[in-house]
């Protein structure tokens, strides 16, 4: 796990015109440059009209100022973020299947509880977890399982924001 003082991924929350062919100029200006995108989300906004691009890039190929530049370059690009871990919201889904004969079971379930997942699948052998939270939490409960036999994973990608002012004036 990378410590939050030492990140190795830069977490860039783009607002872009909510058109058509923004995300592949996106994913191609990276992909031209060489960046490693670690993570990728994008959804509409309260404004119909615009997007947010929630992109995790790894520090090592993908040089903070460069990527901006190269972003601010695009012609719907409205706005750029760089979202300290320190001072941002993270979150990430999982879905993950993992073998769960009888005698199993209750454990798996109990290890779900302390990590307030979800079951949403249910099989003879196995069953299907969900857990919404931080993407390192996620990670200690993937390896966890790991010993009972992960069958199959997913992950949406990271989607951030900035943390809320909590002094009042």
């Amino acid at each position: 796990m990378s410590h939050p003082t030492h990140p190795r991924h830069h977490v860039l929350s783009v607002l872009v015109q909510n058109r058509s062919g923004v995300l592949a100029r996106v994913a191609s200006l990276f992909a031209r440059r060489g960046y490693n995108i670690y993570s990728l989300a994008v959804a509409p906004t309260d404004d119909e009209s615009l997007s947010r691009i929630t992109i995790v890039v790894d520090v090592e190929t993908a040089p903070l100022e460069q990527v901006v530049k190269q972003l601010h370059k695009l012609i719907n690009v409205i706005k750029i973020s760089e979202l300290d871990p320190l001072d941002s919201v993270e979150r990430e889904l999982m879905l993950l299947t993992v073998k769960a004969p009888a005698g199993k079971r209750s454990e798996i379930l109990e290890l779900l509880g302390l990590f307030e997942g979800n079951v949403l699948d249910v099989g003879h052998d196995e069953i299907t977890v969900s857990m919404d939270d931080d993407p390192e939490r996620l990670d200690d409960l993937e390896n966890l399982l790991m010993p009972y036999g992960i069958i199959d994973v997913q992950r949406t990608g990271r989607v951030a924001l900035p943390r809320l002012e909590h002094t009042r004036p």
